[in-house]
């Protein structure tokens, strides 16, 4: 009998955590309330009060047993203890910063390899902007904003690789990004593209169909059907060329199924 994976949840950054905190309740409800073992992953951010304001948020909704794991660097994230910590949660939760740190201190250590076990075997696995950033297996570490995309407008790095069908970009529609996320596109024109904006998140259940929680809205960007792209002869900072590019923007209660690359319809 084949175990269904949990959810990856990106989360497109500054989600409300105290009232109207519909994301992190969502998150908490799945992992089993006040039953539920939340480990936090503050790794991405260089402030030492991240996790805790996190562990407070969690607390707050009723859990109980809540770990943050400081994992500071390669070493912290080769520990027994921290794998242990790992393999014991019933939803794991990666907080924003900067995705760089996730990448170099995470990549190809034991703490990656637990997180990746733990989601294939139930586990629900969440990020929070640098946090959502990481959770795709072609990662978007940095880039500019703006609406058209051009050579040299992201730079791309290998990520976690809870999903391999999308390329997530956080903080959307507030920094301006589809820019820089159809660039990425069309480096990698097999993937699909999720933008997701502040205080929402893409719930990707273990069929890979997302679904949209949150106050504003997840733009899937399919590049599937593109006929042309400028993107091999474009000079550095030229503007390039895609046709065909599919867009949709979700909401609230919308649903998207990756693999069919189709809206459901509820």
């Amino acid at each position: 009998m084949r175990t269904q994976r949990g959810f990856v949840i990106p989360i497109g950054g500054a989600e409300k955590k105290l009232r109207n905190a519909t994301i992190l309740r969502r998150f908490v409800e799945l992992c089993g309330g006040a039953a539920a073992r939340i480990a936090i992953v503050p790794t991405a951010s260089k402030l030492d009060d991240t996790g805790e304001i996190h562990r407070r948020a969690f607390a707050a909704m009723g859990v109980g047993q809540i770990d943050i794991l400081h994992i500071r660097d390669r070493a912290d994230a080769m520990s027994a203890e921290v794998v242990a910590a790992l393999g014991a949660a019933s939803g794991i939760f990666m907080t924003g910063g900067d995705q760089l740190r996730l990448s170099t201190i995470l990549g190809g250590t034991e703490a990656a390899e637990a997180i990746r076990r733990a989601n294939a075997r139930g586990v629900h696995v969440a990020g929070t902007s640098a946090g959502a950033a990481f959770i795709s297996e072609h990662m978007i570490c940095y880039g500019r904003g703006g609406p058209t995309p051009r050579m040299g407008m992201t730079t791309l790095a290998p990520g976690l690789g809870l999903t391999r069908l999308a390329i997530v970009d956080q903080h959307f529609r507030e920094r301006d990004r589809i820019g820089r996320l159809m660039t990425a596109l069309a480096f990698n024109p097999a993937l699909i593209g999720l933008g997701v904006d502040e205080d929402t998140a893409a719930f990707i259940d273990g069929d890979d169909v997302l679904e949209v929680v949150g106050s504003g809205g997840v733009t899937v960007l399919d590049p599937s059907g593109v006929t042309q792209s400028s993107m091999a002869a474009a000079r550095k900072g030229g503007a390039v060329g895609i046709f065909g590019l599919r867009l949709n923007v979700l909401v609230s209660g919308d649903r998207f199924d990756l693999h069919r690359r189709v809206p459901v319809l509820g």
